[in-house]
Parts: structure tokens; C-alpha cells; sequence
């Protein structure tokens, strides 16, 4: 009798970024150690995504058009505040006295750009 092998469900992970360049090799890299990847260019988009999917973690920039990542985190802890507890943020304006404010009240693990692809993993490992 053959034994059917179970794998294990993928982790999904929502890149959230303007920069599609960036997305793009944020997707490339996670896709290659076997994780499902969605991305949404700013947090409007992003929104649309959380309320019809389900995500194991977020990598959010913070400065980017339409909604911001600090705002986009806001909309997510009124609509679906268990995902705050998945955020990873990624920015290149941590030093911004806005964004430094926000960064010191939310628990979440900040990443500044450029990014350390060893260091994304790690963080997106311990997240999860």
C-alpha cells in the first residue's frame, strides 16, 4: 500500500513596496526558499489583499504613495489586529522623526535599506 507524503502548506508572505524593483527581488528571493508571495505597491492595495486573503506575514515599506505603511499597520489593527503581530518593516526613512515615533510604539522587527538577505530571512523565520 502506497503512503501518500504530506506536505506542508506554503507560508504566504504580502510584500508591500512601491518600488518594483525591490518587490520583485524581495518575491524572487522568498519564492526560492518556498514561500507563496503576494505584493501590493502601497497600502491601499495592500488592504485589498488582507480582507480576501490570509497571510502568515507582512513586509511593509513605510514611505510610499496612497497609504503608508504606518497607516496601512493602523487600518490593519482596526480590521484585522492579529496580522499586527506579523509586520516586518522595511525602510530606507527609519530616521524620520514620523517614522522613528511610530517604529518606537509598534513591536515590530524594522529592517533598513538596503537590505541584508540573510538578515530579511532570519527575521521572517523567528517571526513565524
Amino acid at each position: 500500500m502506497q503512503t501518500e507524503t504530506v506536505r506542508p502548506k506554503k507560508r504566504r508572505v504580502l510584500v508591500v513596496d512601491d518600488d518594483a524593483v525591490l518587490s520583485l527581488i524581495f518575491q524572487q528571493l522568498l519564492e526560492a526558499c518556498d514561500y507563496e508571495v503576494i505584493t501590493a505597491a502601497n497600502g491601499a492595495l495592500a488592504l485589498k489583499q488582507i480582507l480576501t486573503q490570509d497571510v502568515d506575514a507582512i513586509l511593509c515599506d513605510l514611505r510610499m504613495p496612497e497609504l503608508e505603511g504606518d497607516l496601512f499597520y493602523g487600518a490593519v489593527e482596526r480590521i484585522k489586529p492579529h496580522l499586527c503581530s506579523r509586520f516586518i518593516f522595511i525602510t530606507g526613512a527609519a530616521e524620520d522623526p514620523k517614522y522613528r515615533t511610530f517604529l518606537s510604539q509598534v513591536k515590530s522587527p524594522v529592517l533598513h535599506k538596503p537590505v541584508v538577505s540573510a538578515n530579511l530571512l532570519e527575521e521572517l523565520r523567528r517571526l513565524l
